[in-house]
């Protein structure tokens, strides 16, 4: 595949996993991170130095003004933009309801909603027919989280997602005959880091006994899914919320 795809969240997990296997499907891959210059560094390098084109551009999702700035500097970087992988996402440590603050719902919902609400809005305007575009895909990063609620947890992570599986939805039925496919992807237990964000390193670990294939997964077995429905071979495929989960 050729053509520029902007990653969000990619210095990291699942986004770092997909950025990587993007390169290696062709794609000129705009590695975007909020803080970790180092780590999204990394990821460019390595893609670079096995032959790849990448570029580290740092933008917060939750700021319109950024979104925009990424989506420029991508284009311009590293030619026309073919694709999106809304994957930049937050949530904070575990915790009840009855114990959030409306700061803490605030910041989660900023950049986990209107975040990707900005990117995909992007992206529309670049990848429509009807803008002149030549159509692309987007996929969003839900979690399992928008079916099981996360409670005594992350309830406000599980809404966010929630919003992201209507978003999908919503948005693929709009875009649908203007070239743009756009899927989501629901990860479970996957191995990252966001799980040391929430106070809770061991948590695959802890619940790994109650997912039917007894472990869990790793952020390559989502980005496998992720790049899947960003190609041809899934042309037929839009308005999807699939599940990465080993069956839980």
């Amino acid at each position: 595949m050729s053509g520029t795809l902007i990653v969000t969240g990619a210095s990291r997990g699942i986004g770092e996993a997909t950025a990587r296997l993007a390169a290696h499907a062709g794609y000129a891959v705009a590695v975007n991170y909020a803080q970790n210059l180092g780590a999204a560094e990394n990821v460019v390098g390595e893609i670079v130095n096995a032959g790849g084109k990448a570029v580290a551009i740092r933008a917060d999702v939750s700021s319109e003004v950024e979104v925009k700035r990424l989506f420029a500097t991508a284009e311009d970087t590293l030619g026309p933009i073919v694709g999106l992988v809304n994957n930049a996402g937050m949530l904070e440590t575990a915790s009840r309801l009855d114990q959030m603050s409306r700061e803490r719902w605030q910041r989660v919902l900023a950049t986990n909603v209107i975040g990707s609400f900005l990117c995909a809005k992007e992206a529309v305007l670049r990848l429509s027919t009807r803008h002149g575009g030549k159509g692309g895909a987007i996929v969003n990063l839900s979690s399992a989280a928008a079916r099981l609620g996360s409670p005594n947890e992350f309830i406000d992570y599980a809404a966010s997602k929630g919003a992201i599986d209507a978003m999908t939805i919503g948005l693929a039925k709009e875009v649908a005959k203007e070239g743009i496919r756009v899927n989501a992807v629901r990860p479970g237990l996957i191995h990252t880091d966001i799980h040391a964000a929430s106070g809770q390193p061991d948590r695959v670990e802890r619940l790994q006994g109650g997912v039917p294939m007894g472990r869990g997964g790793t952020p390559e077995e989502v980005a496998e899914v992720i790049i899947w429905l960003l190609s041809g071979k899934a042309s037929y495929v839009t308005g999807e919320l699939i599940d990465v989960t080993g069956g839980r």
